[in-house]
C-alpha cells in the first residue's frame, strides 16, 4: 500500500487534509481552509515542493523535538510535521513526505 491524503472537515467545519504514510503513520498535517477548493490547491502544492529538499524548514520545537515545514515557493507553510524524539526521526520523515507525496492518492 502506499502513502495517502485524506482530505476532511474538522469539527470547525473547515477543511484540512493530512498525509498518510503507508503503514497508517500520518506524516505531515494541514492548516484549516475554508474552501475544499483552497485544501486542494494545498494538496497540489504538497506534492509539486515534497520532492525539494530546499522547501523543508527544520526546526525545534519550544519541548525540544525536533519537527519541520513544508513551504511553497512563495515561503508559505503548506503542512506540519508530527514532532520527533530525534533529528534522525525527523529526517526520516522528511524522506518518507518526499517518497509518498507526489503520487499519493486523495481520499475523502
Amino acid at each position: 500500500m502506499a502513502g495517502k491524503f485524506e482530505l476532511y472537515k474538522d469539527n470547525g467545519g473547515q477543511f484540512r487534509f493530512r498525509l498518510k504514510a503507508a503503514n497508517g503513520q500520518i506524516i505531515l498535517v494541514s492548516e484549516a481552509y475554508v474552501q475544499k477548493s483552497s485544501a486542494e490547491n494545498g494538496i497540489a502544492s504538497v506534492r509539486v515542493n515534497a520532492p525539494l529538499d530546499e522547501r523543508y524548514e527544520r526546526k525545534e520545537a519550544s519541548n525540544g523535538k525536533s519537527m519541520f515545514n513544508l513551504r511553497a515557493a512563495n515561503n508559505q507553510v503548506i503542512g506540519t510535521s508530527e514532532q520527533y524524539e530525534s533529528i534522525s526521526a525527523r529526517e526520516n520523515g522528511i524522506e518518507s513526505v518526499k517518497k509518498n507525496a507526489p503520487d499519493a492518492p486523495v481520499y475523502e
